[in-house]
């Protein structure tokens, strides 16, 4: 059956077929009107972009919701994988740390009781001050640091230089607002150790290179050196009375030819502050205040 052009539904067809046929044109007119808007009225397409973004932004939050959701749920799946692992290693770590509380207090307990018996004479209280390291004055042939504190602030030649817990080195020259600070690795470094396992007393020589080496090494001489092993840790032994026993240092790195390395806790290049602490041993410090002094007591009696 034939459709008569007149009819409703020949002019929806002969209306689709012109649509068809300039679909192409009118979008590209579109288009170029767009454009000469834009040019024309920025603030207007400006305004307008703004409007379409803040109708798409619910709907883009909408449908990203899900995909955050099922990405959580995934991460709260693997975290419950590993938390019993995670559980059951803490509660060994836990009792660890119960047994050795115990030891440590009873040991306390055992110190003090020994201590009043001995009739023991305590270190003195440790002052200390804070600097900050603002140039590394170490070469080839120096190792050394300069800090912002001098004497104004307490600062004398011989204190013990540390960062953290760790010994840095020792100062070497005061001026009234600055000190030089001699490091672990310098040539004209000598500092007591001990082996903490072993207690073999040695002296830490540096030598201008990263690692300094143990020399004099004590032992029965009949027996020969004593052994040395990489990982032992090295400690301050406090002889000569420049530094306090019991300083961590470093630990052995190596032992080649009979020739023990020391790798230190801390590099030079690492720090920032460091801590200038007083033991109270000016006494027998070389150059030190306390030291004149006791000369000169000694002299006039």
């Amino acid at each position: 059956m034939k459709q008569h052009s007149g009819s409703p539904v020949g002019r929806l067809a002969h209306l689709r077929l012109l649509v068809q046929r300039f679909a192409f044109l009118a979008l590209v007119g579109a288009a170029f009107g767009l454009m000469l808007l834009g040019k024309a009225d920025m603030v207007l397409v400006e305004r307008m972009r703004m409007s379409v973004a803040d109708a798409l932004a619910p709907v883009l939050d909408v449908m990203a919701r899900p995909a955050a959701g099922i990405a959580d749920i995934v991460e709260n799946v693997h975290e419950l994988a590993n938390l019993r692992a995670e559980n059951a290693r803490l509660r060994e770590e836990n009792a660890k740390l119960l047994h050795w509380q115990t030891v440590a207090r009873r040991l306390d307990a055992e110190n003090r009781i020994l201590a009043e018996k001995l009739n023991y004479l305590p270190d003195p209280e440790a002052a200390y001050i804070t600097a900050r390291v603002v140039a590394d004055t170490g070469g080839t042939f120096v190792h050394s640091m300069l800090i912002n504190a001098g004497a104004r602030n307490g600062v004398r030649k011989g204190q013990a230089v540390m960062s953290g817990e760790v010994l840095v080195g020792r100062i070497a020259s005061v001026g009234q607002t600055s000190a030089r600070v001699l490091l672990l690795t310098d040539l004209n470094a000598r500092v007591p150790v001990v082996i903490e396992s072993s207690r073999v007393k040695a002296i830490l020589s540096g030598d201008n290179s990263d690692r300094p080496r143990l020399s004099y090494l004590s032992g029965d001489p009949l027996a020969g050196p004593p052994s040395v092993a990489p990982g032992e840790r090295i400690v301050t032994s406090g002889h000569g009375g420049a530094f306090p026993p019991g300083i961590p240092v470093g630990v052995v790195a190596s032992v080649t030819d009979g020739v023990a390395r020391v790798q230190p806790f801390i590099h030079r290049h690492e720090l920032e502050f460091v801590t200038v602490v007083d033991y109270g041993l000016g006494a027998v410090l070389p150059g030190s205040n306390g030291a004149e002094d006791t000369r000169r007591g000694g002299s006039t009696s």
